[in-house]
């Protein structure tokens, strides 16, 4: 192909990329979806359709188009694609969800190799080596999938720091692996164990990636980058580093740079470096565009007779692996953690594979088909293909129906304080299936609240950007527990004006300021009232103080709206016998009044009701009273 040639149809990639992006973001669904459907376009749909539109000229991109340089392209765009997303992941967001994370990342990645390579072997008749092979690249989903997933579904912050983890680990660990097993496929190769394969590049690229990412936390930090000009030269750097220590460890071994670049990535994101903010905006528009040529790219080499070679056996292996592998290793890694049933069936149903399996699956099919060994080049490329196709588009574009049918987009709810007052409210509203986030500004509070397994942000909750950063877009609700009055009239202020969120409470630690909270239309806790209400109910009615102070563990209270469902057009009397034992309903607000209903008193749609009793009756009540459910 022509320079020129080959520079227009780099530029249209690039524009059709970034128009994916745009209507990705517009409809809310993954870009990933469109980046394939854009690739096919160019590549078999084009070639196809020059059949009868000769106009067209054959494939608008074919495997000719790069030469022998799209192993380079794949690799360094790989290289950048990786490392942005390690260095989005927190250690503060692993800790959410630490057990669980390991888990999948171990247990649950061998259950999807082992099973994933079972099923190809007896289905598709490969070989032990190569269905190996395909095992370990399908156990990668990638943060190039799940992260535009997650953009769009706001879920538990604990589900996804899980989904995230596994994301960046897996990645590493699946291209390593199959490198591995694929040197007993390809005879080009000599045979090395299985173990110490690993390990060497493994070990490879955990150095390269901890010396890149010292060198480069010394020059951004300690080295004069030139004032004015510094934040440039520090994006610069790091997107150097990134691209150094890859191709170094590249070069001692295949796929070392993958582990390399996430090393890398993930240390020095989570070093205290000037510039971060400036570098994770440069490193994400560069990702954005890398992974949109890649992803168009391979998906435009695909051939249909590819897919047609592994035929309906192909789609069996693709259902095993995503309604059998994939529920069974959520299901086992999640065990004993603070995951709802709704949120581990999200997970399970939400794994679709990415840019790790399709780049390295490709390197694989070129060099099988120099030794000889198209049938196995085929095999390869047509379960790999198959299975990021499939995946992509049921699991990515369904993953928002599947969150609300499940309903596991929780409200989420930001409390500015993270001492007692705000870590006892924490505590109370999470318990109760709510999505929390503390900001908090001392360190050892933070680190504090992190241990316990809150998801903290660090920072001044009277600053717009530390709200921002906390989700205060989409809050409904934003409670200030500082013990500062002046604090929490400014987050108050905020909340309202800057984010529009529908309902504020605020901390009055001095009675005397709880008229300059109410006049901004903010619900006000006066400390000193709290207090005293506390005491009166202890003198005046111990039994039902001594019970509400024990919610969220033999009894609860919670409030539900009538949304349908068969409690409409009944009274009480009727109600009250379809609600499990030890639930009662309490109270009945309609119109903004609340009363006590008396036997005939018939519940309309729209209704709040209050539903008190024992703990497990009570959610159990619930349930039955949300339409979603009844």
């Amino acid at each position: 192909m022509a320079a020129t040639e080959l520079i227009l149809l780099v530029a249209g990639i690039t524009a059709i990329g970034v128009l994916a992006q745009l209507l990705a973001d517009r409809l809310q669904i993954p870009t990933i979806i469109f980046y394939i459907g854009a690739g096919l376009l160019l590549g078999p749909i084009s070639g196809y359709l020059s059949g009868y539109l000769p106009f067209l000229g054959g494939r608008i991109i074919d495997p000719a188009s790069f030469g022998d340089a799209l192993p380079a392209i794949v690799g360094l765009s790989v290289a950048i694609i990786v490392f942005e997303g390690a260095f989005h992941l927190r250690v503060g967001r692993i800790r959410e969800a630490p057990a669980a994370a390991l888990r999948v990342v171990t247990i649950g990645a061998l259950i999807a190799l082992l099973g994933t390579a079972i099923a190809v072997h007896f289905a598709l008749g490969a070989s032990w080596a190569l269905s190996l092979t395909i095992g370990a690249l399908l156990t990668a989903t990638g943060p190039t999938v799940v992260t535009p997933i997650l953009d769009i579904v706001p879920v538990r912050d604990r589900v996804a720091a899980t989904l995230e983890t596994e994301g960046i680990v897996n990645d590493v660990s699946a291209a390593i692996l199959a490198v591995v097993f694929f040197e007993i496929v390809n005879p080009a190769d000599s045979f090395e164990g299985l173990l110490q394969g690993f390990a060497g590049r493994l070990g490879i690229g955990l150095f390269f990636g901890v010396v890149v990412a010292g060198v480069l936390y010394y020059l951004v930090r300690y080295v004069d980058l030139a004032p004015g000009d510094a934040p440039r030269n520090a994006r610069l750097l790091v997107l150097a580093g990134a691209l150094v220590a890859y191709a170094s460890a590249n070069s001692l071994a295949s796929e070392a740079g993958v582990a390399a670049v996430a090393t890398a990535g993930f240390l020095l994101g989570n070093a205290d470096i000037p510039y971060e903010e400036d570098i994770e905006d440069f490193k994400g528009d560069i990702t954005l565009i890398v992974l949109s040529f890649v992803f168009i790219t391979l998906a435009a080499l695909l051939e249909f007779s590819t897919l047609q070679t592994v035929g309906l056996a192909g789609v069996a292996v693709v259902v095993i692996i995503a309604l059998v592998l994939r529920p069974l290793l959520i299901f086992i890694s999640t065990v004993g953690d603070r995951f709802t049933l709704q949120e581990r069936t999200f997970m399970s149903l939400v794994g679709p594979r990415g840019i790790i399996p399709a780049s390295v699956a490709t390197l694989f099919a070129v060099q099988l088909r120099s030794e000889g060994l198209p049938e196995e080049a085929s095999l390869l490329l047509g379960v790999v293909f198959l299975a990021i196709l499939l995946t992509a588009i049921f699991e990515g574009g369904l993953a928002r129906y599947i969150a609300e049918y499940l309903d596991v987009i929780p409200m989420r709810v930001i409390i500015v304080g993270g001492g007692k007052v705000g870590r006892s409210l924490a505590e109370r509203l999470e318990d109760r299936g709510e999505n929390i986030v503390i900001i908090e500004k001392n360190q050892a509070v933070v680190e504090s609240a992190r241990n316990a397994g809150y998801t903290v942000e660090y920072g001044d909750g009277a600053d717009t950007d530390t709200l921002r950063a906390a989700g205060a877009d989409n809050a409904k609700i934003v409670a200030a527990a500082t013990g500062d009055d002046d604090v929490n009239l400014l987050v108050s202020q905020l909340a309202s004006s800057k984010f529009d969120v529908e309902n504020v409470i605020a901390r009055a630690n001095n009675p005397d300021n709880v008229e300059a909270f109410e006049d901004l239309g903010v619900r006000t806790i006066s400390s000193s009232m709290a207090t005293a209400w506390a005491m009166d109910n202890q003198i005046e009615r111990p039994a039902i103080a001594n019970w509400m102070s024990d919610i969220g563990h033999e009894g609860d209270v919670q409030e539900v709206e009538v949304c349908g469902g068969e409690f409409v057009g009944k009274p009480i009397n009727e109600v009250g016998s379809l609600l499990p034992e030890a639930c009662l309903i309490a109270l009945v607000t309609r119109d903004g009044e609340t009363k006590v209903p008396t036997a005939d008193f018939v519940i309309e749609k729209g209704d709040m009701i209050t539903l008190l009793g024992r703990r497990e009756s009570v959610r159990e009540g619930m349930q039955m009273v949300d339409s979603k459910t009844a």
